[in-house]
């Protein structure tokens, strides 16, 4: 959002609070108060409840004047107080938790806090969907409840489903890492819990989910570069298979009732008014039941930053034409009326978004009231089962990511822990960006207080590290401890909305105090890493005093307790990294605005993510380690031989052919045509893989199923996950896995020229990183004639 945005929202929470009360007491067509405004209901179809949503929101629109109409199209719509129709603050937040970013959502002393999950990227590494769900569910109920208390909204700006192409950005953190397919599901899952009734016939909101921000959006501040001019130049075929593939799933799959267009140009065309994206795409082609936002002052950016258009009224218009139907600021409400006067845009346009929105506000009962979720109130926010949900999220996220055997630590062997770093003490840090005010705080300190006598000592004044001074009596508090747990990282002074960062190292001198202590230390050094997203930490992976290291991303308000329970054995690390962990010499050589996601050799550009990159690592994507060992078997699979049946006029594409070689068969098809939907409908493929525990602890194992494509396509990833699944095992116990792909969908690729293609040949699945747990897939299509190829 941009800075404007934030002195507006201050102005709304001024008033806020009545208008929410105004809100609590009854809902819009609410018999008693029409009496008492001397009005039939009856009178207003819109109240009608026997009739459809849209033919309601239709109605209601067209009781509107120009004027009064135009009021409803920013995110603090004004209401029609002659017809009941009351005041509504469309901007809530709720990425890991209700937040009061926005001005919809006010604590208060009747509800002073709200669950703080772990930020997305942490809970993204536990690589569970159904965990996704439920913490979508559970920040759900305490919407409602705080809807119901007169201090909550009922549409919610989340979650953020942009991909991580690079590490720097300071909104790492708010997405669920670099993949495709766990972003999608993280997206799809998170908005069923947000949505969800629990009536899947049923047309109705539990609250409103956004998927944003749309689309190829990753860069914030970097260098001589902002989000507000940044024009991201970007292939079809990135876009199709790394950028538009959450959204696209969050859409269709997740059923998500809003969208949110992004500040940043795609192409030279700003997103909010790109047509192509709005209109034709998320509306058109995926069918967004909803509506679209625009991120905060993105049409003002479009005049003042971008330069696209000439006046307010041209830039309203444009955007407002291209498929944008709500405004977070007030361009829509200031200039919409004399651009219609001019005849730039037409009333009918503002018509049209005015029933998407009020539709979805229908479909959450603020029109006829929710029986169903009446009776949440304050009692239901910050419940014990929501704040042991907020631990189970970030113990289930938190990636091992070294251990020579020291871990877990025994209390019995430890009289005294040095707990040491800038970040060792951390309440505020730890629920990162987009955040509410918790229920509480459980600092690493504090957990690890629950075990053993802790020796604290920050080692820095705080997270920048700059002065040294701190360090002699970190060393010291080392050199005496029988264990030392070291916890660094950063916070949102170094990377955030607005903030991305300059390298990928440790700020300032934490790496030197990291070294001396461990260099000092008597007993094991357990080195904690707070980030939102990866950091060179290859120095301390190479020293043998760092006896473990743990990821703990920013783990929400009980992050203390899942770190403690996790140093001290009571669970079992089992997340994985959802993003790859670079060394900074990537930072130095790569350009955040270079959008590129394939390597190209000529220029010596790496390519970005597992997917693409051929540079080296310091950690994979999906690397994260255990206190006990699994095996893999596969029991039993599909046949390898996949034959798809052509129908006679099926077309044949000779894209990703070798110059030359004589074509002997169907290279691949288009998934877009007609006939190729037909036929991928119900290819599928099925792994039944057994997971066994061999070690003498219990614990959780992600098994995650890569496809690797044919050899010598160009572009191609040199592999893509496929499917993933997350089980606990009881030590020495043994459990059958059955993980199903739609071949079309999961081998499916996008070629140089951007069409969706699924290629003949022989493809290749591989559980985990163990190349001898694979199978060999050959895909052919029949009959053939050289006569289809095209």
């Amino acid at each position: 959002m941009g800075w404007k945005s934030w002195v507006f929202a201050i102005v709304v929470v001024i008033t806020v609070t009545a208008l929410r009360c105004e809100a609590a007491e009854s809902y819009v067509c609410d018999p008693v108060k029409f009496a008492k405004m001397g009005k039939d209901i009856n009178q207003y179809t819109f109240c009608d409840s026997t009739l459809g949503f849209e033919e309601r929101a239709r109605d209601l629109v067209s009781h509107m004047t120009l004027s009064e109409k135009v009021g409803q199209m920013g995110s603090s719509s004004t209401g029609v107080p002659r017809f009941g129709l009351p005041k509504y603050e469309w901007w809530s937040e709720a990425l890991h938790g209700v937040s009061n970013t926005g001005p919809g959502v006010v604590f208060d002393k009747n509800i002073p806090g709200a669950t703080s999950f772990p930020l997305v990227i942490l809970t993204a590494a536990s690589f569970n969907e159904t965990l996704w769900r439920v913490i979508g569910e559970a920040v759900s109920t305490e919407a409602r409840g705080m809807h119901n208390s007169g201090t909550g909204g009922l549409t919610y700006w989340s979650p953020n489903i942009n991909l991580l192409r690079d590490p720097r950005w300071g909104r790492a953190q708010e997405t669920p890492g670099e993949d495709p397919l766990v972003v999608s599901r993280y997206g799809v899952n998170y908005v069923r819990g947000l949505q969800d009734t629990g009536n899947i016939s049923s047309n109705m909101l539990k609250v409103a989910a956004c998927c944003k921000h749309y689309t190829a959006y990753d860069l914030d501040a970097w260098k001589n570069f902002d989000r507000f001019h940044f024009d991201a130049q970007v292939t079809q075929q990135d876009m199709l298979d790394t950028f538009q593939p959450p959204f696209e799933a969050c859409v269709k799959q997740g059923a998500a009732s809003s969208a949110m267009c992004s500040f940043n140009k795609i192409n030279g065309i700003p997103s909010c008014a790109d047509p192509q994206l709005l209109k034709d795409t998320i509306r058109g082609e995926w069918k967004l039941n909803g509506y679209i936002a625009a991120d905060c002052d993105s049409i003002q950016v479009l005049l003042e930053k971008h330069l696209y258009v000439q006046t307010p009224e041209d830039a309203v218009a444009y955007v407002l034409r291209s498929g944008l139907d709500l405004d977070c600021g007030d361009y829509y409400t200031k200039y919409l009326v004399p651009a219609v006067v001019k005849g730039k845009v037409k009333e009918s346009d503002i018509d049209r978004s005015l029933v998407y929105t009020y539709t979805t506000l229908m479909r959450l009962g603020f029109f006829d009231g929710s029986q169903e979720y009446g009776n949440l109130g304050a009692k239901d926010l910050c419940t014990p089962e929501h704040q042991e949900l907020a631990v189970e999220a970030a113990r289930e996220g938190i990636v091992l990511l070294k251990n020579d055997g020291s871990l877990p630590l025994s209390t019995s062997n430890i009289t005294r822990l040095a707990v040491i770093g800038p970040n060792a003490n951390a309440t505020t840090a730890m629920i990162g960006n987009y955040a509410g005010i918790p229920c509480k705080y459980t600092s690493p300190i504090d957990g690890l207080e629950n075990y053993v006598k802790v020796d604290y000592k920050p080692g820095c004044y705080d997270v920048a590290c700059e002065d040294t001074s701190l360090v002699v009596s970190a060393v010291k508090a080392s050199r005496k401890a029988d264990a030392t747990v070291l916890v660094v990282g950063y916070n949102l002074t170094f990377e955030a909305e607005g903030h991305d960062r300059q390298d990928l190292l440790l700020p300032g001198n934490q790496e030197q105090l990291v070294s001396q202590v461990a260099a000092a230390s008597k007993g094991p050094v357990i080195l904690v890493v707070m980030t939102g997203s990866a950091v060179d930490i290859s120095f301390a992976q190479s020293l043998d005093k760092i006896a473990g290291i743990l990821w703990v991303g920013y783990p929400g308000q009980g992050g203390g307790d899942a770190i403690a329970q996790l140093i001290f054995g009571m669970h079992n690390p089992g997340g994985r990294l959802p993003m790859t962990w670079y060394p900074n010499e990537y930072a130095e050589k790569v350009s955040m605005t270079d959008m590129h996601m394939r390597a190209n050799p000529v220029i010596e550009y790496p390519g970005r993510t597992y997917r693409f990159h051929t540079g080296d690592t310091l950690y994979p994507f999906g690397y994260g380690l255990s206190y006990t060992t699994f095996e893999y078997t596969i029991k039993s699979h599909s046949s390898q031989l996949l034959k798809l049946h052509l129908p006679k006029n099926q077309k044949c594409y000779t894209l990703f052919q070798s110059l030359g070689e004589p074509i002997s068969k169907c290279p691949s098809i288009r998934l877009e045509d007609e006939s190729s939907k037909k036929l991928c409908k119900d290819f599928e493929y099925e792994v039944q893989v057994e997971v066994k525990n061999n070690g003498t602890k219990d614990g959780s194992e992600v098994v995650l199923l890569y496809g690797v494509p044919p050899s010598g396509l160009g572009g191609a990833p040199m592999k893509q996950l496929v499917a993933f699944q997350r089980l606990f095992l009881l030590a020495g116990s043994s459990e059958i896995v059955t993980m199903k792909i739609n071949v079309c969908d999961s081998l499916g690729l996008v070629d140089n020229a951007g069409y969706k293609i699924l290629p003949a040949g022989t493809q290749t699945l591989i559980i985990g990183d163990d190349s001898t747990n694979s199978i060999s897939l050959i895909t052919s299509f029949l009959p053939f004639s050289s006569s289809n190829v095209v």
